[in-house]
This record gives C-alpha cells, sequence and structure tokens, in this order.
C-alpha cells in the first residue's frame, strides 16, 4: 500500500479489495455469515407470528382490544412504514459512521421495541412498538447488506447474499410452529402465549448481539475513510486465520486501486451518482423492490386470514401450513444461489421473477374455478414462493452491488424504501380489505395484481440486470473517490460514470461476462 497527499484527505493505492475477493472459503466466513445473517431469522420471525396470531389477538381474552384486520392491515402497514423510514434514517448514517456500528445499534432497536411489544396493554401500544421495531430491521437491510457484500470474496458472494436473506423463511418456519404452541389455550392462556413469542424475538436479538461483536468493519469502508491502517489490520488478521486451515499458501491478489480518502459524500452526489450516471440500474432496482415488496408484503401477510376464511382452518391451525410454504421459500434461495454465480444475474434473476408470477397467475385461476383447499393452495403457495423468495433475495443482492461504494448503504436502503412503500404499505391495507370481503373474486384480484407486478419485473431485469457474478465490487460499479485502477489486462475501469456503459455488462470486462 503507498500514499501521499491530495487536498483534504490522502491519496493511497492499495490492493486490499483484491486480498479480500481472492481469499478461499473458509471458517471465518462462516462467523460472518452467522453472525450477520441470523437477523433476518428475526424478521421472518416478527412478520409470521403476528400473521399467525392475528385472529387470536382479536378474540376476547386476548389482554387487546385490537380486531383481525387492524393487525394483519394496520399493524403490518406500521411495521412496514416503521422498516421503511428506518431503512432511510439507518443507511445515511452506515455509509457515515461504518458498518458496525449501525448494525449494532439498529439490532439494539430492535430488541427493545420487540421486547415492549410483548407487554402490550391497548392497541396503541401495540402498534407504536410495532412501527419501532420495524424502524430497527429496516436499518438492518442497509448495514447488513452492505457488510456482506464487502466481505464476502466475488465468487460466492451472489450464493450467499442469497442464502442469508433468505434465511427470513427460517424464522419464519420457527415463528410458525411457535405459534402453534402459543395459541394453544391448553398450554398458555390466551393473554400470555402470544407475549412470550414476542418475548422470545427479544431473547434471541441479545444472543444475536452477543456474537456479532466479533464481526469486523468493512475494510473497504475503512479505505475510504481515511482508516487504512485498520483496514490493513483486520486483512492481514483474516489471512493469518484462513492460512492457518490450507496446507497451501493464499493465491497471489490480482488488481490494484488508487483512492482519494473523504470522510463523507453529500446526498446531492449521491443523487446525481444512482439516478444519473446510474439511471438503468435505478429503473432496474425500483422494479424488483416493488415486485417482490407487494407479493411478500400483501399476501403472505395474509395468509392464515384467507386460510380461517376460505379453507375454514382453525386460528390454532394456520401455522402448520405457513411452517410448510416457509420452508419452500428458504429452498429457493438455498438450491437456486449457486446458479447466481455461475449460470449469471441476468437469466436468474429474470428467470425467477417470471416463473413466480406465472405461478402466481395459475394460483390465481385455480382458486378462483374453487379447485383448492387448503393443502393444494399450499402446495401451490410453495411453487410460486420458492422461484420467488430467490428473486426478492436477489433484489437487495442487485442494489447492493451495481452501485459506488460510497453510495452501497443509502441506495439500498432507498430502494428498500420506496419498493416496499409502495408494495409493503399500500399493499397489506388493499389486500385485509380484499380479503376481509369473504369474496372469492376481491382475492383472486390480489393475487393477479401480485403476479403483474412479478412478471413486469422480470421483464425488466432481463432487460436491465448487470451481469455482476464473479466480479469485484470496484469492477461492477467504480468507487466515487478511486482516481484508477490496476488489474489484470482487459479489466474495465470506467465503472459507471456514463450509465450506458456501466450498465451492459457484456463487453467482454471479466472472465464472468466474456
Amino acid at each position: 500500500m503507498t500514499t501521499a497527499e491530495a487536498g483534504t484527505g490522502r491519496t493511497i493505492t492499495t490492493d486490499l479489495p483484491a486480498r479480500l475477493d481472492r481469499l478461499p472459503w473458509s471458517r471465518w466466513h462462516w462467523t460472518i455469515v452467522i453472525g450477520l445473517g441470523t437477523v433476518w431469522i428475526l424478521d421472518g420471525l416478527e412478520v409470521t407470528v403476528v400473521g399467525n396470531i392475528a385472529s387470536r389477538l382479536s378474540e376476547p381474552g386476548s389482554g387487546l382490544p385490537i380486531t383481525s384486520g387492524e393487525v394483519t392491515g394496520l399493524a403490518a402497514a406500521l411495521y412496514v412504514a416503521g422498516a421503511c423510514l428506518g431503512a432511510l434514517f439507518w443507511g445515511r448514517l452506515t455509509d457515515k459512521w461504518g458498518r458496525k456500528k449501525l448494525f449494532m445499534i439498529t439490532l439494539a432497536v430492535y430488541l427493545g421495541a420487540t421486547a415492549l411489544t410483548a407487554i402490550s396493554f391497548d392497541t396503541w401500544w401495540f402498534l407504536l412498538f410495532r412501527f419501532l421495531t420495524g424502524f430497527g430491521i429496516g436499518g438492518e437491510y442497509a448495514a447488513i447488506n452492505s457488510a456482506i457484500d464487502e466481505l464476502i470474496p466475488k465468487e460466492y458472494r451472489g450464493r450467499v447474499d442469497l442464502m442469508i436473506n433468505g434465511s427470513f423463511w427460517l424464522g419464519a418456519v420457527f415463528g410458525s410452529l411457535l405459534s402453534i404452541v402459543a395459541l394453544d389455550t391448553d398450554i398458555f392462556a390466551a393473554d400470555v402465549g402470544w407475549r412470550l413469542t414476542f418475548a422470545l424475538g427479544a431473547v434471541l436479538a441479545l444472543v444475536i448481539l452477543l456474537v456479532r461483536r466479533h464481526v469486523p468493519e468493512s475494510p473497504r469502508w475503512l479505505l475510504i475513510h481515511g482508516r487504512d491502517d485498520e483496514a490493513e489490520r483486520i486483512v492481514s488478521a483474516i489471512e493469518r486465520k484462513i492460512d492457518e486451515e490450507r496446507p497451501d499458501p493464499l493465491p497471489r491478489p490480482e488488481g490494484e486501486i488508487t483512492i482519494h480518502q473523504r470522510r463523507s459524500v453529500s446526498f446531492l452526489e449521491i443523487g446525481r451518482t444512482v439516478f444519473s450516471d446510474y439511471r438503468r440500474r435505478a429503473i432496474l432496482g425500483f422494479s424488483l423492490f416493488i415486485g417482490q415488496a407487494f407479493l411478500y408484503n400483501a399476501i403472505t401477510f395474509g395468509f392464515g386470514a384467507i386460510l380461517t376464511t376460505f379453507f375454514d382452518v382453525p386460528s390454532g391451525n394456520t401455522g402448520y401450513y405457513f411452517a410448510v410454504i416457509a420452508i419452500g421459500n428458504f429452498c429457493g434461495p438455498l438450491l437456486l444461489g449457486k446458479l447466481f454465480d455461475t449460470v449469471g444475474r441476468r437469466i436468474m434473476i429474470s428467470g425467477t421473477y417470471l416463473l413466480s408470477g406465472l405461478l402466481l397467475f395459475g394460483t390465481a385461476w385455480l382458486f378462483d374455478q374453487g379447485t383448492l383447499s387448503a393443502t393444494t393452495m399450499t402446495a401451490c403457495w410453495c411453487a410460486v414462493l420458492f422461484f420467488a423468495s430467490a428473486g426478492a433475495s436477489s433484489a437487495y443482492l442487485t442494489v447492493s452491488e451495481v452501485f459506488p461504494m460510497e453510495t452501497r448503504a443509502m441506495s439500498i436502503a432507498f430502494f428498500y424504501a420506496i419498493g416496499t412503500a409502495a408494495g409493503g404499505i399500500s399493499g397489506p391495507l388493499l389486500f385485509a380489505d380484499l380479503t376481509g370481503t369473504g369474496k372469492v373474486g376481491d382475492t383472486v384480484l390480489a393475487f393477479q395484481i401480485g403476479a403483474a407486478l412479478m412478471c413486469l419485473a422480470g421483464l425488466a431485469a432481463a432487460l436491465l440486470a448487470v451481469r455482476a457474478e464473479r466480479r469485484s465490487l470496484e469492477d461492477i460499479a467504480k468507487p466515487l473517490t478511486a482516481a484508477a485502477s490496476k488489474g489484470k489486462p482487459g479489466a474495465r475501469q470506467g465503472g459507471g460514470s456514463q450509465d450506458q456503459g456501466s450498465d451492459s455488462g457484456s463487453q467482454g470486462s471479466s472472465p464472468a461476462t466474456a
């Protein structure tokens, strides 16, 4: 690493990003996956538990004067609204203060809010802390996805990102099974069981908080913010740990980058970069997030209500059905994730969105014909969500890797907030009204809207998706602070000053795209 003075900061030439990217998979990488990825289990637990306990909360003796529609509609919308605002608020601080500081703070916010939800004594209290729980989770999306992509080697980034985001559904499985026990009045009183589910979420968050202390700050973030000595110490320590596991020496890093260090990037520069220099990628991000957000937040929030309304499934048994579709959801990213690194982003992103949309159209038609039972409806949803889950996870992967380093967390936050606000706030409110009528045609309409948006997002991905597989983050989108790059012959150096060149990704610029 070499340094030189330049204006208000130093100019450094470093190979640290290349050293991170050339690392083989190791036990150290698993510690990152466990320390950072497990928070999505909590998110899955939150969403699932609320959907499954909606009927019980609205029953006399629950301890809350609240209706099922308020739980699946208003409370769900407030949770998502909190997540959107939290993503924007914490996302900016993540780019400014660092990944580690923020993924510790946001998890602490979640822990406190979900614990206070457990002691709700009135509707307004329950709604308030559902909002604050979402506020903490929203910040996690920006901080965690930024840190993951900057710490995981380029050869594995796609599958690891999908697996981690897909772990949401492990929480959903756990939440579904937990709700079965919690709603059993032979075990817990009607006003106790649901409180214990939220209390358990707080306990799990505390455990994750303790594990997460050992996850380092992103060396890439440290480099840009003038803390290159600290970045060097972190990367050297990682290399020593991995080297001890291997009989052969680590491969040599290939490529250097020169950076003009600076403390912060203005909102104006972030906006100009994302919406002018990378406008096609911005359109792609909007499309992917709106499609998946409406499908998931509008429909899965109300899955328990569909079972009880149209198939007469007892409220205490909906968890069994949701556990099944949650398993299908997790299997999607788990089994398809590797293909995003081998077959490629464009084919896999567009394919998963289109397939899930078409399968949902088919499910809507079967439901309209009255040929489905609770079991076959669940089977249809498993098929839809197997592909939709991989596609939804790829939306987070996309916006976290196709924009410059300095804008990464804010880009994740912005696209998550806008896409989720469009589909995740209006969706639950609309869907609660549609399913609340008890008319098959209204529920079919909600299915068709979700399916259409997924198909449109799939078409957008077919046209606009960036071939980012097995490429370094600095090659996909050149950092705003970068002066020049030195790498393998033929490696692209531009990274994004012009949107057309940045988004094509198919000009033979790397082995992954040749």
